[in-house]
């Protein structure tokens, strides 16, 4: 079927970390080799043809628009490769990589089938977020092994994570599936037409990426992909905020609360004491109903007191907590390279707010 297409207005170009804009790059056979060449580290010349499959996680735009695009990829000798990209941060992601890798593996036999019918499947995760803050590695590939020795227990179940935002300087001799991070991390037509004279595979990634950019129909999915991820980023945002404050304020009455117990619990029982005490000498009658006016009195006095110093410092101290976090988190993603807008983006905060982070070092 024929697609409606115009010459690029504006100098649009999609940007290949909208999941739109990659599912199509991929849909191009001569990329889809050259990619999965890189994922398998070896040359596209060994790979005769890739099939691409249907795949269970397409979404309706329609009726689901945050769902997660992916690519199902089989190569000639069975291998599957599944996948992903994702550019918000996401909770359980090495749980969600786990669960489609084994659907994937076990999703290959048919009833009655052995296993050694079983391929490898390998699950590639392209994040636009950093997941592993602790190193500066920006792909990892990782299998099961025996814990003790180290030594690979099998290779049939594969899982890589390459992380756009740990990207290193660029040098000229880099491993391919580096040079294709740069790609899928591109912002400009220029950066793109620089890196498509580096390999034929890239060289045809952009131009099937700026017949993606001047397809009418393409554009409205891609917009729309784009106006309901910043749509999800206001409402958490707004959420983060909501609930930020609702926890002070859940502190500071909890803590008050707490303390008018205890306060008043103390207060009495001081105030029995004391009055028993005095009761004792001028008569048990006049002692008892002083020691329970003067425990009345006293409990509800110190129970003030606890409970709005308790209340307080609870409350200053979550919000405290909160302030470090925030600033570590823009610090560690400011010492990896990100920029202000990056940062401002995956904390979900004003680029202001990091300009002052950055600038003073705390709020």
């Amino acid at each position: 079927m024929d697609k409606k297409t115009n010459a690029p207005q504006n100098n649009f170009i999609m940007h290949p970390t909208n999941d739109v804009c990659f599912s199509g790059l991929m849909e191009n056979p001569v990329v889809r080799k050259g990619f999965c060449a890189a994922v398998l580290r070896i040359s596209p010349d060994e790979i005769l043809d890739t099939e691409l499959l249907p795949t269970h996680l397409h979404r309706d735009y329609v009726n689901d628009k945050l769902g997660i695009l992916d690519v199902l990829v089989r190569m000639p000798d069975g291998i599957q490769i599944n996948m992903e990209m994702q550019i918000k941060d996401f909770e359980f992601w090495d749980e969600r990589a786990l669960f489609y890798l084994s659907k994937m593996y076990t999703g290959q036999l048919k009833s009655g089938e052995d296993y050694e019918n079983l391929q490898k499947c390998i699950h590639v995760s392209i994040l636009d977020f950093i997941h592993f803050p602790e190193d500066n590695r920006c792909f990892r590939t990782l299998h099961f092994r025996d814990d003790d020795t180290g030594k690979l227990y099998s290779n049939k179940l594969e899982l890589q994570i390459l992380e756009l935002k740990k990207l290193p300087p660029e040098v000229r001799t880099e491993e391919e599936i580096i040079r294709w991070m740069r790609f899928f991390n591109g912002k400009s037509r220029e950066e793109f037409e620089n890196m498509a004279m580096s390999s034929e595979y890239l060289g045809e990634a952009y131009e099937v990426l700026q017949k993606l950019s001047a397809d009418d129909k393409k554009r409205i999915e891609y917009e729309a992909r784009e106006k309901a991820i910043r749509d999800y980023n206001a409402l958490m945002n707004s959420a983060k905020r909501r609930g930020h404050l609702e926890g002070r304020e859940e502190g500071l009455k909890e803590g008050l609360k707490e303390g008018m117990e205890k306060g008043m619990e103390e207060g009495l029982k001081e105030g029995m004491e004391k009055g028993m005490e005095e009761g004792l000498k001028e008569g048990m009658e006049k002692g008892m109903e002083k020691g329970m006016e003067k425990g009345m009195e006293k409990g509800m006095e110190k129970g003030m007191e606890k409970g709005l110093k308790k209340g307080l410092k609870k409350g200053r101290n979550e919000g405290i907590h909160e302030g470090i976090k925030l600033v570590r988190r823009v610090d560690r993603l400011h010492d990896k390279g990100a920029t202000n807008e990056q940062i401002a983006q995956e904390c979900m905060i004003s680029v202001e707010e990091v300009d002052k982070i950055l600038g003073t070092g705390h709020f």
